[in-house]
């Protein structure tokens, strides 16, 4: 057994109800929770002003932080700019107003469209990215909050406008899995830009022929091999790693697969 070097979190949809509810039922077995805000319209579907206030003294009470998924319902990389000034305006709003909370990172998603684009087509991506991020990132006080998520691209992609624009990298090792990318280059590329791990269950023993295999499931599922992948990181690593699951028997799984390897696990 491994003395757990990392700080563990989960998400705030554990059960099938509101954020808050969810922190009170699981935040005194957490150091940290993944408030999701995967939606931004209507505004009303964001957390209000007083929801905020509630969560920071939860977090106080149940000595936690936060960590906040920024909304994936925008379009921040869009070729028209007019769209990319609408995601980054969605963006600083809700980014403001989780800004009173305890809250360690945003989580943002930089989206491309599927099947991966020519080189041509990658370079302008790269491009609209990288505008898109300069009409968000001087408004804030620490870029570093800002955690640019691995998705189902080459994480290699990211390297350039992380650097340059001074953010930080969520790396989601259950979509390394998913997608047949190199954790270890992943680790080489940004070292200590990976303030956040998202980490899941990745059911490679059932893919079928042109699809993605099942992931964001009980960790117990994936498959040996890969379950090795995941946890090899994790040994050294002291930020914090988020079981990135939306059921309690898939968290409970996942925490009993990490209690193998790590002391100092929960059991819920």
């Amino acid at each position: 057994m491994i003395k757990r070097p990392f700080r563990l979190g989960t998400t705030s949809f554990i059960y099938p109800d509101h954020i808050i509810p969810n922190v009170k039922k699981i935040g005194a077995f957490f150091d940290e929770i993944e408030l999701l805000v995967f939606e931004s319209k209507p505004e009303e579907v964001l957390p209000s002003k007083a929801d905020v206030t509630e969560l920071t003294h939860l977090a106080r009470d149940l000595d936690l932080t936060y960590n906040v998924h920024l909304p994936t319902d925008i379009r921040l990389c869009a070729p028209d700019c007019q769209v990319r000034q609408d995601a980054a305006d969605i963006l600083k709003r809700v980014i403001e107003r989780f800004s009173p909370g305890p809250v360690t990172s945003f989580t943002l998603h930089l989206e491309m469209d599927k099947p991966m684009p020519s080189k041509d087509d990658t370079r302008a991506w790269q491009k609209n990215a990288r505008q898109g991020l300069e009409l968000l990132v001087p408004a804030l006080e620490d870029p570093a909050k800002i955690g640019v998520e691995t998705l189902w691209y080459p994480p290699d992609l990211l390297k350039n406008i992380v650097t340059d624009l001074g953010l930080s990298v969520c790396a989601d090792l259950g979509h390394h899995i998913k997608y047949g990318h190199d954790i270890p280059r992943t680790f080489e590329l940004f070292g200590p830009k990976i303030r956040l791990i998202h980490l899941h269950g990745v059911n490679t023993r059932l893919e079928l022929p042109g699809k993605y295999p099942e992931d964001h499931i009980d960790l117990d599922k994936t498959a040996p091999d890969d379950f090795k992948k995941i946890m090899d990181p994790l040994k050294h690593y002291t930020g914090t790693v988020c079981l990135e699951v939306f059921k309690l028997a898939d968290l409970q799984g996942s925490l009993a697969a990490l209690a193998k390897i790590f002391n100092g696990i929960p059991c819920i």
